[in-house]
Order: structure tokens, then sequence, then C-alpha cells
């Protein structure tokens, strides 16, 4: 069976990745004063939340020294990273079909 900590590495990147992506759109919300765009800014910031936590542990299972808490921190941190990335596709629903002007 292959080694579980090579997929930490990958959802570690990805995770800050869209971390910043996140915070680039919370940004935008603020700098253009998109007062209707409130569920945007709370979807931003849920997902957020979802993707630093997943950072967080995705690196404690990097640096972790035994395996079977490593392939636990693993498992969360994949949950974590599919709930950031629901967040982001109910987001990018929201503004295609115009429910957030």
């Amino acid at each position: 069976m292959p080694d579980q900590r090579d997929k930490s590495p990958h959802v570690l990147n990805a995770s800050s990745n869209l971390l910043g992506l996140c915070f680039i759109v919370l940004t935008s919300i603020r700098v253009f004063n998109l007062k209707e765009a409130t569920l945007l800014d709370e979807i931003a910031m849920i997902a957020i939340t979802m993707f630093m936590t997943s950072c967080v542990l995705s690196f404690l299972s990097i640096r972790g020294n035994t395996e079977k808490k490593n392939a636990k921190l693993e498992k969360i941190a994949d949950v974590f990273f599919l709930s950031g990335l629901a967040m982001l596709f109910v987001a990018a629903l929201f503004i295609s079909f115009n429910i957030i002007r």
C-alpha cells in the first residue's frame, strides 16, 4: 500500500492556493463596497476557515511522526478541503445565476 502521507503535500498546496483565492474574493467585495453581496461575503469567510483548517491539518500530517495519527489528520484535512471546495462551488453558482448582484 502506498504511503498515505503522499497526499498531504498536494492537499496543502491546493488548500493554500484556494485560500489565497478566497482572500482575493473577500478583498474585492470590500473594495467595491458590494453591500448586496453579504451572502457571498459569508460564503467566502466559511471557505477561508475550511481551507485554513485544511492547511494546518495537512501540515501537521506531514510533520507528524505517528502513522496512525497522520492518517487521521489527513482524512480530516480532506474533509475540510472538500467542504471548502463545496463553498466555492456554491459561491460560483450564486454569481453565475445572478442570485447575488
